[in-house]
């Protein structure tokens, strides 16, 4: 897996980047919906049932007791079949309903002013978690956010959005690596962001921002939503690595 390709908007691969990162490389990957299940094999492995509902993208098959070793020789919902990791976030629900999600896109890029070149790729084994699952109030919008459509405004909670432009949770991961564990006790304390372009002493080695945006079919009024993880402040991703590398 490579860093690589000009710059683009989110959504957009004919347009430049309006963030703060201006031109920056990277690349997208769309991932179809997969399934549901009340399983995370990063935080509860081996243990099916134990956690809240997920809906999973990419690598297929992924259960309570699934690995990366697993997922590099399965399949993909991905439109790159190089890309056999495992991605999954709490559902979103309608009262009782659960809403099926329309897609998942994954961006992959350096982080904020971080130099590109010194960018490596994620581990064989890697796996992480971003967001805070048992959130309270709002967490930064620079980790967990609302959008509507490909949109750049990022808001705490769900906006209510026009036709055409389906509402988007956006959970962007953490860009540096402590180098050593491809996994930690609580799934984040081997990984951290980084500030100013630059990665803490901590944690020296730069990855790949990942930055997974799950869209639903859920346009307009945003009365009676809720995540399976408890409110709408919950918001997280959890990242299993399965790339060919």
């Amino acid at each position: 897996m490579h860093l690589h390709g000009g710059g683009v908007s989110l959504g957009e691969p004919d347009r430049p980047i309006a963030g703060p990162q201006g031109k920056v490389a990277q690349f997208v990957v769309e991932c179809g919906f997969s399934h549901a299940a009340q399983d995370d094999p990063i935080v509860w492995p081996g243990q099916p049932g134990m956690s809240h509902l997920h809906v999973f993208f990419g690598a297929t098959d992924v259960d309570a007791h699934s690995t990366t070793a697993d997922l590099v020789v399965g399949d993909s919902t991905c439109d790159n079949q190089r890309d056999r990791a495992a991605y999954w976030a709490p559902a979103l629900m309608r009262g009782t309903e659960v809403l099926e999600p329309v897609k998942s896109t994954a961006y992959y890029r350096a982080g904020i002013d971080v130099d590109p070149q010194s960018v490596h790729a994620f581990p064989e084994g890697f796996t992480m978690v971003a967001g805070n699952s048992a959130a309270d109030g709002p967490q930064p919008v620079s980790i967990v956010a609302w959008t509507c459509g490909a949109g750049i405004e990022r808001e705490p909670e769900p906006p209510t959005c026009g036709d055409g432009r389906n509402l988007r949770l956006g959970v962007t991961f953490p860009d540096c690596w402590d180098g050593t564990n491809l996994d930690s006790p609580d799934h984040h304390a081997h990984v951290a962001y980084s500030s100013g372009g630059e990665c803490p002493s901590s944690h020296p080695v730069a990855i790949l921002q990942l930055q997974f945006f799950v869209e639903y079919p859920v346009s307009g009024a945003v009365d009676g939503l809720q995540l399976a993880s408890g409110g709408l402040h919950t918001g997280h991703a959890d990242f299993m690595n399965g790339w060919v590398q």
